[in-house]
């Protein structure tokens, strides 16, 4: 279906055009250089019916582009709703545009720092260069900011060399940005600019402020709350409760930072060109020493007072789970317990009996795919110091045979690592006080600078690229095209129970970022152009260009009991199994007879 040149977009008669062709083969014609806004809001009219959520971009030839983007040629367009991953980046950081913008005019001279983001939808916040916020001042800048949406101001782009850059910045104090384009190869940056204030930001905006209709500021003593809507919630802003366990742990995290002196990728920049980073390695890697240490002395006085047996251990994909586990282990051998690991994938139901997601394939990840009654009676009867007869499942088969034979002592603790350890349900034979939840996540507090955030879920992607490619013989592409799904399973079955955990372990490493860029670039660089994973390649190479890279005599300071190293490889642990030292005393009373 074609459609003539559409005066809805350029009224004058047109005389030269472009025409963009949409994935159900429906094509529209317009003037040269009309916007994909233009024509995506043409789309939507003759369709006479509006997309399921708000629209933030669009692909133009295999490309994520800005709703501005001119279109010059012809070429196919993909829309970029709110529901899509690139869509909500794109709404989150504009609106990170407007309160900076909104701030610098309500109160004059001052600055803020967006800090880490939360699983419930927001931003943590604090303004600079003054005082915190009261409760009505926060109103004062909501209302701001609520007039700048309803006026629809413009969002403009400009494209300056990199000295303008730099003496803009320096004229507004913005060190963080001046620190950061020390790492730029290239002699031009692009600025947004909203009411005559300029910023750089990473990755693309709305054209103007009409877009950012849905957030909400919510005050605290010493900062506030930028809350934005949600994939699960994406034309409303759902009940917020920003004091949870995990931001305790981000405040925490980003406290350390300040006290290091290293609150932004310039300033780890700065100490890897200066070759100085084996101070960081080691503080970092103490401080990680330092946390399963308390987490084991917790258990162990737990054990002793309230009867713990049981370790479950949860968090989303490359959290560090494996290295994490082990290093555990041997925290609980100094405390005199002994770790008996206990892996949930032998539990499985048969495969005829295993849940089948909505596209009809088989769903492993499901609670229902593990035979939970069998589960829950080998607990309950290991606890009681019963000797259990262990499944094991043949995954060629996928059947559940015998395993070995398990029975506890008194001075041994279970740990069981899987998607569902805090799930409630996942235990129920077992008394509550024989329990202890850790949830495990690299928390990134250290960002871009101020306004730009490194987020938890790119440094995962990160490592797992790294990690598929050197140990699991996948290219970068498999494990992109992978990640929505594996991100779907966690939404479901990880981070609505994470504040169930006992213990939150933070995985991130300060150093990490410099370690994985030399590492996930060339893998990065080699997806195909034109392709959906290209597009998400992209997105982290032109991240990762920020971060200078450590060079292999610096990796090489990284510890070989890292967890760090379950990814870029060189681990210790790797072939460790805590049960290795109990099979070699025979003296001692049984625990597992092979």
């Amino acid at each position: 279906m074609v459609v003539q040149a559409l005066q809805t977009i350029h009224r004058s008669q047109p005389r030269e055009t472009v025409r963009v062709t949409f994935d159900d083969g429906v094509v529209l014609e317009g003037v040269l250089g009309t916007t994909i806004e233009a024509f995506l809001q043409a789309r939507q009219e003759l369709d006479e019916k509006p997309y399921e959520t708000a629209i933030m971009g669009g692909i133009f030839n295999g490309r994520l582009r800005e709703l501005a983007y001119p279109v010059v040629r012809d070429g196919s367009l993909v829309p970029i709703l709110f529901s899509h991953s690139d869509g909500r980046r794109i709404y989150r950081r504009s609106l990170v545009l407007l309160l900076t913008t909104a701030v610098e005019e309500v109160f004059p001279g001052a600055g803020v720092d967006v800090g880490y983001a939360i699983s419930g939808g927001g931003f943590y916040c604090a303004v600079t260069r003054r005082p915190p916020l009261s409760k009505d001042e926060l109103e004062r800048l909501e209302a701001h900011m609520r007039m700048l949406v309803e006026e629809n101001h413009p969002i403009t782009k400009e494209i300056v060399s990199l000295d303008e850059a730099r003496s803009y910045f320096a004229q507004r104090g913005a060190n963080d940005k001046l620190r950061l384009l020390e790492a730029r190869l290239r002699d031009d940056l692009t600025l947004y600019t909203l009411n005559g204030r300029s910023d750089y930001f990473y990755g693309y905006m709305v054209p103007s402020t009409g877009y950012l209709d849905q957030f909400k500021l919510h005050h605290t003593e010493t900062a506030f709350y930028l809350q934005y809507p949600t994939a699960e919630s994406p034309k409303e802003l759902h009940a917020f409760d920003p004091e949870t366990k995990i931001s305790a742990v981000f405040h925490e995290a980003e406290e350390w930072l300040h006290r290091m002196g290293i609150e932004d990728i310039g300033r780890l920049n700065r100490i890897v060109r200066r070759n100085a980073a084996q101070e960081l390695i080691l503080v970092a890697e103490a401080l990680h020493e330092q946390r399963i240490a308390a987490i084991a002395s917790t258990i162990s006085q737990q054990h002793a007072q309230r009867g713990v047996r049981l370790v479950l251990i949860a968090g989303p994909s490359s959290s560090g789970k494996t290295t994490f586990a082990k290093r555990l282990a041997i925290q609980l051998l100094a405390h005199g317990l002994r770790p008996f690991t206990l892996e949930l994938d032998n539990y499985f139901v048969d495969r005829e009996l295993t849940p089948r997601d909505a596209s009809g394939k088989l769903d492993f990840e499901a609670l229902e795919a593990v035979n939970l009654p069998l589960f829950n009676e080998h607990l309950a009867s290991l606890v009681q110091g019963v000797s259990v007869q262990l499944p094991q499942f043949d995954f060629v088969n996928g059947k559940s045979i015998h395993g070995r034979l398990a029975q506890l002592a008194q001075n041994q603790i279970v740990i069981i690592e899987g998607i569902h350890g805090l799930n409630p349900r996942l235990v129920y034979s077992v008394p509550r006080d024989n329990l202890f939840r850790i949830y495990i996540s690299p928390l990134t507090a250290l960002n871009i600078d101020l306004h730009n955030r490194v987020p938890t879920t790119d440094v995962r992607l990160l490592r797992r690229i790294v990690r598929d490619a050197a140990h699991r013989g996948n290219d970068a592409a498999m494990t992109l095209n992978r990640w929505e799904s594996v991100r779907a399973g966690e939404k479901r079955n990880i981070f609505p129970y994470q504040e169930n955990a006992d213990a939150i372990f933070n995985s991130a490493l300060t150093y990490e970022l410099a370690a994985l860029r030399p590492l996930a670039e060339p893998l990065l660089l080699q997806v195909e152009p034109m392709t959906p994973a290209h597009l998400e390649a992209n997105r982290l190479l032109s991240f990762l260009r920020w971060v200078e890279p450590m060079a292999p005599s610096q990796r090489d300071l990284i510890p070989d009991t890292s967890l760090l190293r379950e990814f870029i490889g060189a681990s210790i642990l790797h072939d460790y199994h805590p049960a290795d030292l109990q099979r070699q005393d025979q003296t001692q009373e049984l625990q597992v007879i092979d």
